[in-house]
């Protein structure tokens, strides 16, 4: 059975454990935050060590393009999963907060 969760993802539950649309892609979404992670802390250590600021420029600007993929990712399921579902509910206040919730997580990572 899907409902909605406070923050309006789609969760599906399955007995005890809920599972939102990206869980098969979780792992590979783990790894890649792992490694944003990584570049942080590297900025971190750059800062620390007194680095050239061009070069932690550099690495922030690394990070920031990291997190924007894996936003745009998140946003592309959630569109075909989340949206899409909604669509085909034959429910159109459903469909139509779905889409408006979309329309502000894209103006948001506009605003970033």
């Amino acid at each position: 059975m899907a409902h909605e969760s406070a923050n309006h993802a789609e969760v599906h539950d399955h007995g005890d454990a809920q599972h939102y649309w990206y869980h098969g892609d979780k792992a590979a979404l783990t790894r890649r935050l792992k490694r944003i992670e990584g570049q942080i802390r590297g900025i971190q250590r750059m800062v620390d060590e007194d680095e050239y600021c061009i070069d932690i420029l550099t690495q922030i600007s690394a990070s920031t393009k990291g997190l924007q993929a894996v936003a745009l990712n998140l946003l592309e399921g959630h569109l075909a999963h989340c949206v899409a579902e909604a669509q085909t509910s034959g429910d159109p206040t459903a469909a139509e907060a779905k889409v408006k919730e979309a329309s502000d997580a894209v103006a948001r990572l506009l605003r970033t």
